[in-house]
């Protein structure tokens, strides 16, 4: 993936961009039309997802997406779609591409000191969403062909997900001008923290997390040997940047807020994840020791995971014995606690735990994977199969239930299934070309009635128009 994005970042164009910000007003949308700017977000998702650097813990891509919708909730902008993702990495940094696709970076969650503190980048990048500044980018730019717009939108990708591979792009082409198409405008910058912060605001979040978190990060970056976290490179703060948010802050009313419990496990959870198993449990049993944390549920749930990870299943066994003894049941524990029953070889209870767990919590994303892939595990295909069914009535767009339905039907030797729910799961991560490949497998398959046949080949030719084949006809 960085080799393909180092390549369309040195055939971009060097075109300078204009410091200010015009009154476009629809322009930008004639430019760049929305459904353009989606199609090249998927198009950059797809690369994206390929590159094995996007966090598939749906736990933490649920909690991120929770936040993230809270916030656009209160958007000016309700008809946009939005898409929140996590990348494995320790940077700190966040980006928004075009389309709505939002992605955070596991180093951003973990040096967060506060849920409002996340918040704030995230409505930073709403803001530059709604607004739709990557339109009013293009539209600065006239010329530009469709075609020049997706080299455009995976260059700043680029920039954001790599700095160091940007700026040797840069270098081999021609640096200052490029630069200035990577970076957002300093006025875009200001707007996306004006409207940020009063997203922010409207959802209640503690709307002085903004400043101190941006004033955390400038006196941070003094410590980096001359360089800086990845969110100001990209978004790059200055002190007047930082004083007018502070002074729009305290005309706002004041509201402490409270962390959720999922804010303290999701970074608890990536912690665990962190350096080798036997450092990530001395770091929790240090914590614990010392005292050293805002939830000791959250650092009872890392050292579970982390003692998981060193294969030291009964002592993990006591720490979750220990948080499910509390009045309060919690999705991420029970999800925790059968994935140990798994671990420990007690697969039937953990399914029992599953199903108890799913009739408290429903729509946990993590009890649904977990319960699904039990069942395919005890041979249970048909449930398996129901189960998952019912499920994508709530989450239609969600390509892993479509996986493990495949998985399913593979276990019956129902071919034309087994392709056809695997075509779902492909288009689902914006691989078109892999879903119409699976889509003629099942077309093919010769094991399917007229009905579902009918089905596959409907839905081929829908996507195959999608993709502008000539088979389509």
């Amino acid at each position: 993936m960085k080799f393909r994005l180092l390549l369309l970042g040195l055939l971009l164009a060097p075109v300078a961009l204009a410091e200010g910000l015009p009154d476009l007003g629809d322009y930008a949308q004639t430019v760049l039309p929305p459904q353009e700017e989606r199609r090249i977000g998927e198009e950059i998702m797809r690369e994206i997802r390929g590159s094995g650097q996007m966090v598939s813990d749906v736990e933490v891509a649920d909690y991120l997406a929770s936040v993230g919708y809270r916030l656009v909730a209160n958007s000016s902008d309700n008809q946009q779609a939005f898409t929140f993702f996590v990348l494995q990495d320790p940077t700190i940094n966040a980006f928004a591409l075009p389309g709505g696709f939002i992605g955070v970076h596991t180093g951003l969650i973990q040096n967060a000191r506060s849920e409002s503190e996340l918040a704030s980048v995230l409505a930073h990048e709403i803001g530059h969403v709604v607004q739709r500044h990557l339109a009013r980018m293009v539209a600065q730019q006239q010329r530009e062909t469709i075609p020049s717009l997706a080299v455009l939108a995976l260059s700043i990708l680029m920039a954001r997900a790599n700095p160091e591979l940007a700026r040797a792009g840069i270098a081999a082409s021609q640096a200052g001008t490029v630069q200035r198409q990577l970076d957002y405008t300093r006025e875009h910058e200001r707007e996306a923290d004006r409207v940020g912060l009063q997203i922010l605001n409207d959802t209640g979040f503690d709307t002085r997390a903004m400043p101190s978190f941006f004033e955390t990060l400038m006196k941070g970056s003094r410590f980096y040997d001359g360089s800086a976290p990845s969110f100001l490179r990209t978004h790059p703060l200055t002190t007047e940047r930082i004083a007018d948010v502070r002074n729009r802050v305290e005309q706002l009313p004041y509201h402490q807020v409270p962390d959720s419990a999922e804010f303290h496990f999701v970074r608890a959870k990536l912690r665990a994840q962190q350096g080798t198993p036997a450092d990530a449990v001395q770091f929790f049993e240090n914590s614990l020791q010392e005292k050293k944390y805002n939830s000791e549920a959250a650092q009872h749930y890392g050292l579970a995971l982390a003692l998981i990870r060193s294969h030291e299943f009964e002592s993990a066994e006591r720490e979750v014995d220990l948080l499910r003894s509390a009045k309060q049941r919690h999705p991420m524990i029970e999800s925790l606690a059968a994935s140990l029953l798994i671990d420990l070889g007690r697969t039937h209870e953990a399914l029992n735990l599953y199903r108890n767990a799913l009739a408290l919590f429903p729509k946990h994303r993590g009890l649904i994977y977990g319960y699904a892939g039990t069942l395919l595990t005890l041979n249970q295909p048909e449930e398996a199969i129901r189960f998952l069914s019912e499920k994508q009535l709530a989450f239609p767009n969600d390509g892993y239930l479509y996986e493990l339905q495949s998985q399913g039907y593979t276990l019956l030797g129902k071919n034309l299934m087994r392709h056809q729910t695997q075509g779902e799961a492909y288009y689902r991560a914006y691989d078109l070309a892999a879903a119409i490949e699976q889509f003629e497998l099942a077309a093919k398959s010769g094991d399917g009635d007229f009905y579902q046949l009918s089905i596959v080949e409907a839905r081929l030719k829908q996507l195959r128009q999608q993709m502008g084949d000539p088979k389509k006809k």
